[in-house]
């Protein structure tokens, strides 16, 4: 089984990432990142398409795993103390002193 590694992808240098080009009446699609937005750091050349689907993966799955991380972070003490209901409050409502 050959594991797809991780490549450094650069934003491209001539749509700067937007993944269009400024036409004279209407966006183009950028021919430098076959429509992308991303090249290659090293070589600046656009990606093939099924490479950079794969590669777009890749990061796509990184970073829902960066945000899982900070959607776990629990508050503790005082900060989830002020967060949580006390019902002390109009109608049973959160009193915070505020």
């Amino acid at each position: 089984m050959i594991k797809a590694q991780q490549l450094e992808l650069a934003k491209c240098p001539a749509c700067r990432g937007k993944s269009v080009i400024k036409g004279v009446f209407h966006e183009l699609p950028c021919l430098q990142c076959n429509a992308s937005g991303w090249v290659i750091a090293e070589t600046g050349e656009a990606l093939p398409l099924e490479v950079l689907v794969t590669q777009l993966s890749i990061r796509l799955q990184a970073a829902e795993h960066q945000i899982a991380q900070f959607n776990c972070f629990k508050p503790a003490g005082a900060e989830a103390q002020y967060n949580e209901n006390n019902r002390r409050g109009a109608g049973g409502t959160n009193f915070t002193g505020d």
